[in-house]
């Protein structure tokens, strides 16, 4: 459970100085265009902090680190989060300083995505795999009836 509270916490730190770093750069540089880095802040807060603490608190009904593909949704979800942020923020620092960005940024940018993609679907696995099991443990047609008077 720690697990999660601790990448929902980096990821609230991440997204908000992603916020202040682009605001400050933009300013710095009388920049008033369209660039991703406008999207780090919000993408970071989304997937990362609000999507752990999501997982927290089903973490908490559902007790999904239990589940064997668990550690697997953990660390590549978080790699493809981080190679996606990280990415959108040499890009959109290239694009605030006015430079090109080379293309193989957009390679890397799907590996990202890919990833986030992978990471994904081990969550939901997991999470149905784990919510039947507490299904069968607290459905009342499985459980024994008592005797009638």
């Amino acid at each position: 459970m720690k697990k999660l509270y601790y990448a929902a916490h980096a990821y609230m730190i991440v997204g908000l100085v992603g916020g202040l770093y682009y605001r400050e750069l933009t300013k710095l540089n009388d920049f008033t265009g369209d660039s991703q880095l406008g999207l780090v802040h919000t993408h970071v807060l989304a997937l990362g902090m609000l999507f752990f603490l999501i997982a927290l608190a089903l973490e908490k009904l559902f007790t999904l680190s239990a589940g064997g593909l668990f550690n697997g949704f953990f660390w590549t979800y978080n790699a493809g989060l981080v190679i996606t942020v990280a990415v959108m923020t040499v890009r959109g620092t290239q694009t605030v300083l006015g430079h090109h960005t080379p293309e193989a940024a957009a390679a890397i940018a799907g590996v990202g995505h890919i990833a986030l993609t992978v990471g994904l679907i081990f969550f939901f696995i997991n999470l149905g795999k784990c919510i039947a099991k507490a299904s069968a443990t607290t459905d009342p047609d499985s459980r024994p009836q008592p005797a009638d008077r």
